[in-house]
C-alpha cells in the first residue's frame, strides 16, 4: 500500500505561472538552456540548471547558486509558499492526448520498501547532481512522474472535485500543450484520498524520473541522518511526485543514431536476426513491436526480427533489447549504451525527418515502436529493468509548478515538533 501526504508547496504567483514553468531539467541541452534562461529571467531553470553558468559542472557554487535562485524567485514573489497542506490535480492536453495526475508528497519508505516500483537503472554521476541539487536547496525541486493501475473510485473522485471549482492555473505552454491546475484543500476530500491509496493501490511505477527518485531516497537518508530526532512524518521523509493512471498515459518511441556505415558485412551480420529489405519511401516509421526502420546512406531499410530470434524473456523481447544485442553489439561494438559516446537519443515527439537530418555522414538512424505501458508494468512487476531510453512520455511534466520544501530547520534537536 501507498502512502501520501498533502504539502505546503512553493509554486508560481497566477501572473508569471506560464513564464516560470518550464521543461524538465533533463530534457534539454546546454545550449538550449542558455538560450530560454537568456530569452526569460523567470524561467524556472534558472534555479534547475545553474550549471550553465560555470565551466566545471559540479563545483559547489553551481549548487550554492540554485539555493541562492531559489530564495531570490521568492522574495521578488515569482513563487510562493502555500499557506495550508493540499493535494492538487494536474491535466496535461496536448493535441488528442489527455491526461489526469495527482500532485502530492509520497512516503520514501514505499520506495524503499519496493512499493514504488521502477523499470530503468540510473547512472552515478547524474545521481550525485540531483542529490547536490536538492540537498543544498533543500526541497525537491521537480517531481517524479509516475503511474499505476486503473482504479475507479479515485477517477471518479479526482472528476468530481476538478467539476467542483475553477482551476488554479491554466496556461499554454511548451510543445503546443496546455496545463491546468486544481488545488484540493477540504480535509475530508483529502483524507478520502489517502484512503484509497492506503487501501487499494499496492504499488506505484515510476514512468520517468529514476534519477530523481533515487536521489530524493538517499538525500532523505541523510535528513534522518542529520536529524535523528525528527517524526516520521518530517517533509523530507516525502518526496514529491504526479500519479497518472496507466490507461491515459502515451508513450512514443525513443530513437537511436549511431557512429557507423552501411557495409556487406553489417547488412551481413544484422540478417542473421532480422529479414532486410529497402524501404522505397521518403519516410519510415514501424508500425509494429518487432519492426525497426535503419536510415542510412539516404536510404530506409525495414528491419523486421526472425521469429525464431524472439527470446521468451520479456526484457530481451522489447525492440531496444533486440536492436541493442543483434545490431548495436555485433555490428558497431557499442557494448553499453548508457556511457558510450557513439549513440545519441532522440525522442519520439522530434519528427522523423530530424531524426534523418540528424544522422548525417558516418552515421545511421534507428527509428523504434514505441514500448507499451503494459510492457513496463510487466518488466517493474518482475524486477526487471529495460534498456536505457526505451520510453519517452508525452507530455512532459512541468517543473517549477510545484516545489517540495523539506523545511530541515523545523527538525534541529532543540526544534523538533
Amino acid at each position: 500500500m501507498v502512502s501520501i501526504k498533502p504539502f505546503r508547496a512553493v509554486r508560481p504567483n497566477s501572473y508569471d505561472v506560464d513564464q516560470i514553468a518550464s521543461l524538465p531539467y533533463d530534457v534539454v541541452s546546454k545550449s538550449e538552456v542558455l538560450k530560454l534562461v537568456e530569452d526569460n529571467p523567470k524561467s524556472f531553470l534558472n534555479i534547475d540548471r545553474t550549471d550553465v553558468r560555470f565551466e566545471t559542472e559540479d563545483a559547489d557554487e553551481v549548487y550554492e547558486l540554485a539555493k541562492d535562485k531559489l530564495a531570490d524567485f521568492m522574495d521578488k514573489g515569482w513563487l510562493i509558499k502555500e499557506e495550508e497542506p493540499a493535494l492538487y490535480i494536474y491535466r496535461l492536453l496536448q493535441g488528442d492526448r489527455l491526461q489526469y495526475g495527482l500532485v502530492t508528497t509520497i512516503a520514501v519508505a514505499d520506495y524503499a520498501d519496493g512499493h514504488i516500483k521502477r523499470h530503468e537503472f540510473t547512472r552515478p554521476d547524474k545521481e550525485k547532481d540531483r542529490i547536490r541539487h536538492n540537498d543544498c536547496s533543500d526541497a525537491n525541486t521537480s517531481p517524479i512522474f509516475l503511474t499505476m493501475r486503473k482504479n475507479s473510485k479515485l477517477k471518479l473522485l479526482l472528476k468530481k472535485e476538478r467539476e467542483a471549482r475553477l482551476p488554479l492555473y491554466t496556461f499554454d505552454s511548451f510543445n503546443d500543450t496546455n496545463h491546468c491546475i486544481w488545488r484540493i484543500t477540504d480535509p475530508a476530500t483529502i483524507e478520502n484520498i489517502q484512503s484509497i491509496f492506503a487501501e487499494e493501490i499496492t504499488n506505484l511505477y515510476i514512468a520517468d524520473g529514476h534519477h530523481r527518485m533515487e536521489s530524493a531516497y538517499k538525500v532523505s537518508k541523510m535528513r534522518q541522518e542529520a536529524y535523528p530526532d525528527a517524526p516520521e512524518e518530517a517533509s523530507f521523509n516525502y518526496f514529491l511526485g504526479v500519479i497518472f493512471s496507466e490507461e491515459e498515459l502515451t508513450i512514443l518511441p525513443y530513437n537511436r543514431i549511431v557512429e557507423g556505415d552501411l557495409t556487406p558485412q553489417t547488412v551481413k551480420i544484422i540478417s542473421q536476426a532480422f529479414d532486410f529489405e529497402k524501404v522505397e519511401a521518403e519516410t519510415f516509421t514501424p508500425k509494429e513491436a518487432g519492426t525497426i526502420g535503419m536510415f542510412a546512406n539516404g536510404d530506409w531499410y525495414k528491419l523486421t526480427i526472425k521469429k525464431d530470434k524472439i527470446p521468451a524473456d520479456p526484457v530481451a523481447a522489447l525492440d531496444a533489447s533486440l536492436l541493442q544485442n543483434y545490431v548495436l553489439s555485433p555490428v558497431f561494438g557499442i557494448e553499453n549504451p548508457r556511457t558510450d559516446q557513439r549513440i545519441e537519443f532522440v525522442g519520439g515527439i522530434h519528427p522523423i525527418e530530424e531524426l534523418m537530418a540528424r544522422a548525417g555522414f558516418g552515421k545511421i538512424a534507428f527509428s523504434m515502436y514505441q514500448t507499451t505501458m503494459e510492457q513496463l508494468l510487466n518488466v517493474a512487476d518482475h524486477g526487471e529493468v529495460m534498456p536505457p531510453k526505451s520510453t519517452w512520455f508525452e507530455p512532459k511534466l512541468l517543473s517549477g509548478l510545484f516545489v517540495h520544501p523539506f523545511e530541515s530547520e523545523k527538525y534541529l534537536k532543540s526544534g523538533v515538533e
